[in-house]
């Protein structure tokens, strides 16, 4: 019997390929995500630590000027971390979207597959059909041949 062939793996095939490159997209923007998390940590421990320092140094004593510099800077800071927020926003609704056509790719490539096993299935059914027949046809002809024989 012929070999297994299933019309549709070069379609399967692409959309393996598609979904291969949307899961490494996906990867790229869940890291751009991550270290975006990890800025905004740090900007806002750096934060919490110059709030910390610009109040035991106006415990002790400072110069306007010197006020004034570490307000601007928490004030500048504060405007960073917000920044980075949206920055976060947008990147984790870029992630969710690219998560999507994760699932969709995946969705499309796994019907592909159930109906190459299903095919599989079927061919192996028919190759098992025509082996059941090639054994009847050398039983009967064995026989045939035994009474010719005989």
């Amino acid at each position: 019997m012929k070999k297994f062939f299933f019309s549709l793996d070069t379609v399967l095939s692409y959309k393996e390929q598609v979904l291969d490159g949307l899961k490494a997209e996906h990867a790229r923007i869940l890291q751009k995500v991550r270290e975006c998390e990890n800025a905004i940590e740090r900007m806002e421990a750096e934060h919490r630590e110059c709030c910390i320092e610009f109040r035991e140094n106006r415990m002790k004593g400072m110069k306007i000027s010197d006020i004034h510099t570490y307000e601007n800077y928490l004030d500048a800071l504060g405007i960073k971390i917000r920044k980075k927020y949206e920055e976060l926003a947008k990147l984790q609704q870029k992630e969710e979207e690219k998560r999507a056509e994760v699932v969709e790719a995946k969705k499309e490539t796994s019907s592909i597959d159930k109906l190459k096993e299903k095919k599989f299935k079927e061919y192996e059914k028919e190759v098992q059909k025509e082996e059941e027949h090639f054994i009847e046809e050398f039983v009967a002809t064995k026989r045939a041949m035994a009474r010719v024989m005989g």
